[in-house]
């Protein structure tokens, strides 16, 4: 008996040595950094792009090594920046997952054309070839591309799912409907009546006559709209990130895109529309939606099952950036539809 019980004894303690001794391989293995371009910048590159106004540079930073998990970050706006998507690191890190930041052509760290040049390439169009175009430059490809569109980056990875479906392996689009004309009607019809009555009628006072820049507009939307459907958190105590992307938002590209308004579309992107299209959408796609957002949650659940293989994750606790607001939800939601594609079981 004594020795079978040191037999055991022994077992478990090789076990143990070597689940110990895995975090260390997993680790060397995830930041192996054999062949990358990218490692004298710490993962980041300026990558040239092309268009009908010549040549620009936009920004990437790479974070870890996954051969079959590649996660292209598109972050909203229009004229938005990857910093708000900085929570990730606390999470996919430690499920092994490759990703990517970028800042869109005319954001933050990337070229920053002149006005002229800028209004002339502000489409869906131009910034689908532009994904496609970081795409190629960072090697992803079927067997491990992943695209994450969050806000008007739901638009922008809608667009280019369709477009270019033979490149991707699976689809992410984070709190973003599929029809900007429902998005306006949601805002009209449920979000704004809810707005304290003297507070809905001094704001909408303030948009009628275009004074969008008076500091009382602010004053009154942040704690009556953004607090509630932007960032469930007093403003003051947005985490840094957050606070960081909206202060570098470039409005020459968020103005012309989705209006001067805060409470609707009415820019470039006022009659997008691709409702009728998410059937052509066959690649695995996750939508996530958030209870408390700015977007109808019931709309985005619908577009799951839409598309050929969707999955719905909801943020019960969540608004448009459930990333921040309802983080153990979203977190875990996405690292295990990512995980769940990479073992073939979605």
């Amino acid at each position: 008996m004594k020795t079978l019980w040191a037999l055991a004894v022994f077992a478990l303690l090789a076990q143990g040595c070597a689940t110990r001794g895995s975090a260390p391989a997993d680790a060397a293995r995830y930041f192996d950094q054999t062949g990358r371009m990218d490692v004298l910048g710490g993962g980041a590159r300026r990558i040239p792009i092309q268009t009908a106004k010549g040549t620009f540079h936009v920004w990437t930073k790479r974070v870890g090594n996954n051969p079959t998990i590649k996660l292209l970050l598109l972050h909203g706006g229009p004229g938005g920046t990857h910093e708000y998507f900085e929570a990730f690191d606390t999470f996919l890190p430690g499920a092994g997952i490759e990703y990517y930041y970028y800042d869109q052509l005319g954001s933050h760290r990337s070229d920053q054309p002149d006005d002229a040049t800028l209004s002339s390439l502000l489409s869906t169009e131009h910034f689908v070839e532009e994904v496609e175009q970081v795409r190629k430059a960072l090697g992803l490809g079927p067997d491990n591309f992943f695209l994450l569109g969050h806000s008007w980056g739901g638009i922008l990875a809608t667009e280019y799912a369709l477009k270019y479906p033979q490149n991707l392996r699976g689809l992410v689009i984070s709190n973003m409907m599929s029809s900007c004309p429902a998005y306006n009607d949601y805002a009209k019809n449920v979000l704004i009546p809810a707005i304290p009555t003297e507070v809905r009628e001094e704001l909408q006072k303030l948009e009628a006559a275009k004074d969008y820049t008076n500091p009382r507009y602010m004053e009154l939307l942040v704690p009556h709209y953004y607090e509630h459907h932007i960032l469930r958190m007093p403003a003051a105590q947005w985490p840094e990130p957050a606070q960081r992307s909206f202060a570098h938002i470039n409005p020459k590209v968020y103005v012309p895109m989705q209006g001067p308004s805060e409470m609707g579309l009415s820019g470039i992107l006022e009659k997008w529309d691709r409702s009728a299209d998410l059937q052509r959408i066959t690649v695995p796609t996750l939508v996530i939606g958030a209870q408390h957002d700015t977007m109808d949650p019931k709309h985005m659940e619908w577009m799951a099952g839409q598309v050929k293989r969707g999955r719905y994750l909801h943020c019960p606790n969540g608004s448009h950036m459930a990333m921040y607001d309802d983080q153990k939800t979203y977190m875990e939601g996405l690292v295990r539809f990512l995980l769940d594609m990479d073992a073939g079981r979605f």
